[in-house]
């Protein structure tokens, strides 16, 4: 089972159907990733927070995407999901697979996937050749090269943070991105219109790639809404957490 962390009250099934949020983070991130929107995230709410293969308390689990995402819901039960990018795609997945867990989806910075099959190939070469040399090079390198890209030029991680990310083992993260990368990931466009739970799409306003996947995907679930953090690029809940916690809220609620 994936290693988790749980914080806030018990649900109250009853009064707020959605009362337990189950947090999912990205690749080379840890459940540790999420402090920062931890207390604007809605009260009287229990959050749940894991690690997925590869990362922090995950580490030595190696499993495929479908499989993570199964497990992500076995952590988590019936919940509203937040993923962000890698985490984003596996809760997905599962509000694909097993919707009777899945009560409402918060997707950030995330996509279903590429669905053209030799971009999707070329993606895993890539990832196959970044995998290499993260364990050639050990995580600390990679981990700060990683956070240099322009991808990241707004995001200011906590020191916490840096070094649960440090903390990862190289294997660990050249694992994960085989088999849990963007490569690796069946194309979910087609089964979007599956989807009955309600979905919010959270993008940052600098991060013109995934508006525009966001509003594409928005355009194909029943009942999905997107919310744009000005002021924010890719990491959007990290880059603006308030702001973030406050567009969350407001769709939970």
């Amino acid at each position: 089972m994936l290693h988790r962390a749980v914080t806030g009250a018990p649900p109250i099934a009853a009064v707020v159907p959605a009362g337990r949020v189950v947090l999912v983070h990205g690749f080379t991130q840890t459940l540790r990733s999420w402090d920062p929107v931890y207390q604007g995230l809605p009260q009287g709410r229990e959050i749940v927070a894991v690690d997925l293969p590869g990362h922090g308390g995950s580490s030595p689990l190696r499993m495929d995407f479908v499989a993570t995402a199964a497990a992500v819901g076995q952590a988590g039960g019936r919940s509203a999901y937040s993923g962000y990018s890698m985490g984003g795609r596996l809760c997905l997945q599962l509000g694909l697979d097993r919707p009777d867990l899945v009560t409402a989806l918060v997707l950030t910075g995330a996509s279903p996937g590429l669905a053209d099959p030799a971009a999707r190939a070329a993606r895993r070469r890539a990832d196959e050749i970044l995998a290499d040399e993260i364990e050639a090079e050990g995580t600390a390198v990679f981990i700060d090269r990683w956070l240099r890209q322009p991808l990241f030029a707004g995001l200011h991680p906590t020191p916490d943070d840096v070094a649960a990310r440090r903390a990862n083992p190289a294997d660990g993260l050249a694992s994960a991105l085989r088999t849990l990368g963007t490569g690796a990931q069946e194309p979910l466009w087609s089964r979007l219109g599956e989807l009955t739970m309600p979905v919010l799409v959270v993008v940052g306003e600098g991060d013109a790639k995934f508006r525009a996947i966001g509003e594409e995907m928005v355009a194909s679930m029943k009942q999905a809404a997107m919310a744009t953090i000005s002021g924010a690029g890719h990491a959007a809940h990290l880059e603006r957490p308030a702001a973030w916690a406050q567009a969350v809220t407001a769709f939970l609620d």
